[in-house]
């Protein structure tokens, strides 16, 4: 009795000690979104004197007006949805169709190709290639440019993998083929409906990727028509106002730098919505994906 009640003291310890934990490591996450959201909807004054610190304070809007008044924004917007939407479909369609093969012990060398794979995770031959590669092929200043380059992200292609081995029978594989299963209907029929967490997992990774993208932007598209939300935001964020609306001629200069200092705030809680919003419709498939994808193997 007296070891089964100190283990038991000493479980509660260890679930107390996890939770204070997990409440501090809560605490340093959270404390900086919510400051940056007070900050956006609080009077920038107040924010650069440090009378704010949890809660807005003189509630107001300008910074947002400010940044739906300006057209790049909506521009911005509209390139990155078609960019972060036809990348997903190219990512996870690659991805699939590397990851599957790749896991079948009946494919020739696979161990060989395996290794050049992961081996490019560590060498590769860097910018000024990839941008002549690229040139080459005509995708300068193209959509394709921004979805081409990074259609299959080497990480995830060994956890696609790695699910398909671990966690979904070679024998039911074997017997369906038995039946007379084509590799093509057994990927669709069988290996994806059984896929869903891993899919859902790797959608999420290669969205947020692309939604926050700006690096290939800078390097390879000119026409601002073509730009994307982040790479826009960037500029307004170096420029520290919003250049060019009509808003902005009616401050003064002490007005202007107040103004783009709550822009700021206000421009990541912009471009965090789409993401957060997203998060929940995956969240339930999230945390499995990743542990059975990433783990084991």
């Amino acid at each position: 009795m007296i070891q089964s009640s100190s283990k038991i003291s000493d479980g509660k310890m260890f679930d107390i000690v996890v939770v204070l934990i997990s409440a501090v490591i809560l605490v340093i996450v959270l404390y900086p979104l919510l400051f940056v959201l007070s900050a956006s909807f609080s009077d920038p004054a107040k924010v650069m004197n440090g009378e704010m610190w949890l809660f807005p304070v003189d509630f107001n809007l300008d910074a947002y007006a400010e940044i739906f008044k300006n057209n790049e924004i909506w521009i911005g917007y509209r390139n990155t949805i078609i960019y972060t939407t036809l990348g997903t479909i190219i990512n996870i369609g690659l991805t699939t169709l590397a990851a599957y093969p790749l896991s079948r012990r009946d494919l020739p060398g696979r161990n060989l190709m395996m290794f050049m794979i992961t081996f490019t995770m560590f060498f590769h031959g860097g910018l000024i290639p990839t941008y002549l590669i690229v040139q080459n092929l005509g995708m300068i200043d193209t959509i394709w440019a921004m979805v081409i380059p990074n259609a299959i992200a080497t990480y995830n292609l060994i956890v696609m993998r790695t699910y398909f081995q671990t966690s979904i029978p070679w024998e039911l594989q074997e017997a369906a083929m038995i039946d007379g299963c084509s590799n093509i209907k057994l990927l669709f029929k069988i290996i994806l409906p059984l896929s869903k967490p891993i899919i859902a997992v790797l959608v999420l990774f290669y969205a947020v990727a692309h939604w926050n993208a700006f690096f290939n932007a800078l390097i390879y598209l000119r026409d601002d028509a073509l730009y994307p939300l982040q790479l826009i935001l960037r500029q307004i964020l170096l420029v520290n106002q919003l250049g060019g609306t009509d808003a902005a001629g009616q401050f003064g200069m002490d007005e202007k730098i107040l103004l783009g200092q709550s822009v700021k705030y206000a421009l990541v809680v912009v471009a965090s919505v789409p993401v957060l919003i997203m998060y929940p419709f995956v969240q339930k498939h999230f945390v499995k994906g990743v542990m059975i994808g990433s783990i084991k193997g």
